[in-house]
């Protein structure tokens, strides 16, 4: 593992006494093993004297990927996240060490500030070498037009999770490797883990192999629960958390939103130039995880009530999550195109985000991005970078009615990007995959070649699970404070002698921000402003029921 970004800092003897205060400093003999791969939690250790070297499981055997002499420390994100250990750590040379419990780690982030930083910036750098240094610790085995395989990658490239992606129609060795581990061609997609063997596995159970959900959390009652992982469930997952409010994030597929799928933010507050949405939702998480909150995927809402003083949560897999208080950031979702044959192709052609993922599968080929928005924008700058001709398709006549006027210069002036206005996709054709689109437009129909079709259409909120419990407006977006008239209000709010406070909903207790919410602004600065600004308003809210 190379020094990128500090992943290999060496501590001084003042921050090994800080750990040294709160952990034990104990002996470590040659051979022992500090933590195995597959284990689901480990402790956080430095190294006071001797060598500790961390490996990850091949083919071929294990293959050392880090050294770790006097003064560094292992570890990397998923001590704070819980999640199942992709890698082990064998004592090469006896010596002693510092061990920390996982839970005092937390605390010990927030009292020393600098020490903290040092070892968050240790732990992000990990994380992103260990996604390719580690990647064989976790192989998932199926074709690349399999709908069931491109959820499972979607799930484990959007949650950072480091993999190998092997499809048995493209490497002839596969087959054998599947032999040996006697899976049939009917059981695919395959992951395989720490020597276990998941067959078709749906992204819960794989999510609850690899230590990500609900269960196991110790408590099911917060302060606070947050809905959606977008920019504004983020926000407001950080701003709870660090004022002390008991805070779980919720999401249905991985911290981000549509923001998490965008290829390169550039109108967002102090990056001059730019950030992925990727690194962005990575650095929200790893704050809100810092601070304590707690976050599980990929676990979606499925209807909210009330119950004994609390809003209760009750989520895909059965769950019930209670709430002190309930913060709705599940945004909204791309409208499906009119298209006969569109659910033939979704997940095989047609997809509603623009990721690596997505780029591998289709580059070099012809793709069509519909839209006229910033997601599309950003979308067909990235997909024409990896390599892809890349046609823009919208209703309007003017790109710029809807789009940032940086990415309209940037489109217009890129070589493989080529813009139809006034136009519209109408079919759809190919076989085991999409392989052309049918573009209609004033001067008659043209088929066009198209190996992945980019939807960014329109935008429904995703507030179905709100079980009635709050008012909407016609468009299906939560109303809140100031839009919400007396009568919407009725006598439940005239009796607490109060109007909602910002960002409250018709529901007491129930607060909305970013997407979902009626009235807001479509940016990620927006959203992320509302989330925080939500949990004041929590705050005021718990006081007034106090």
């Amino acid at each position: 593992m190379a020094d990128s970004e500090g992943a290999l800092p060496t501590l001084d003897e003042a921050d090994l006494a800080v750990l040294e205060a709160v952990g034990r400093r104990r002996s470590a003999a040659a051979g022992e093993f500090l933590f195995h791969e597959g284990d689901p939690g480990y402790d956080f250790f430095a190294v006071r004297s001797g060598a500790v070297e961390i490996s990850v499981r091949t083919g071929e055997g294990d293959r050392v990927i880090a050294r770790h002499g006097p003064g560094r420390f292992l570890g990397e994100l998923n001590l704070l996240t819980g999640t199942r250990l992709t890698v082990s750590a064998r004592v090469v040379e006896p010596g002693e060490v510092i061990q920390v419990p996982r839970g005092e780690l937390r605390g010990l982030l927030a009292a020393h500030p600098r020490l903290g930083d040092t070892i968050l910036a240790a732990f992000l750098a990990r994380r992103e070498e260990l996604i390719t240094a580690a990647a064989s610790a976790i192989r998932l085995v199926g074709s690349r037009f399999d709908p069931e395989t491109r959820r499972l990658r979607e799930f484990l490239v959007r949650n950072r999770i480091g993999h190998e992606w092997l499809d048995p129609e493209m490497d002839a060795h596969v087959e054998g490797a599947l032999r040996e581990l006697g899976v049939a061609a009917a059981e695919l997609p395959v992951v395989i883990v720490s020597g276990t063997v998941l067959r078709r596995p749906a992204t819960g159970e794989l999510a609850e192999y690899l230590g990500m959900v609900v269960a196991d959390l110790p408590h099911r009652s917060f302060d606070l629960v947050v809905v959606g992982a977008g920019p504004a469930g983020l926000a407001a997952a950080v701003y709870g958390a660090s004022e002390g409010l008991e805070t779980l994030l919720v999401d249905q597929v991985a911290a981000g939103g549509q923001a998490g799928t965008t290829s390169r933010i550039e109108n967002y507050l102090g990056f001059p130039t730019g950030i992925s949405g990727d690194d962005l939702t990575l650095r929200a998480l790893t704050q809100a995880e810092k601070f304590g909150a707690a976050v599980t995927v990929p676990c979606s809402a499925a209807s909210l009530r009330e119950e004994a003083g609390h809003l209760v949560v009750r989520l895909s897999n059965g769950t019930d999550v209670a709430g002190r208080a309930v913060i709705a950031a599940t945004g909204a979702h791309y409208r499906r195109l009119a298209s006969e044959r569109l659910a033939d192709f979704e997940g095989r052609g047609v997809f509603y985000a623009a990721t690596a993922s997505e780029a591998q599968v289709c580059a070099p080929s012809p793709v069509v991005v519909v839209g006229g928005g910033n997601s599309a924008g950003q979308a067909a700058l990235f997909l024409a970078e990896a390599g892809s001709p890349v046609t823009v398709v919208i209703r309007g006549d003017d790109l710029g009615a809807s789009m940032s006027r940086y990415l309209v210069e940037r489109i217009e002036q890129h070589p493989r990007i080529t813009v139809r206005t006034g136009a519209q996709v109408t079919a759809l054709d190919g076989g085991e995959a999409l392989q052309a689109v049918t573009i209609s437009h004033a001067g008659g129909d043209s088929v066009t070649p198209c190996a992945g079709l980019f939807s960014f259409i329109g935008a429904d909120p995703a507030a179905g699970w709100l079980s009635g419990c709050a008012e909407l407006d016609a468009s299906g977006f939560l109303l809140t404070d100031r839009d919400l008239s007396d009568a919407q209000l009725g006598e439940r709010w005239r009796v607490l002698g109060r109007r909602p406070l910002p960002f409250e909903t018709s529901h007491p207790g129930l607060f909305a921000a970013g997407d979902v919410r009626s009235g807001s602004t479509k940016r990620v600065a927006a959203a992320v402003g509302e989330g925080s600004a939500a949990v004041r308003s929590v705050h005021r809210y718990l006081a007034f029921i106090h």
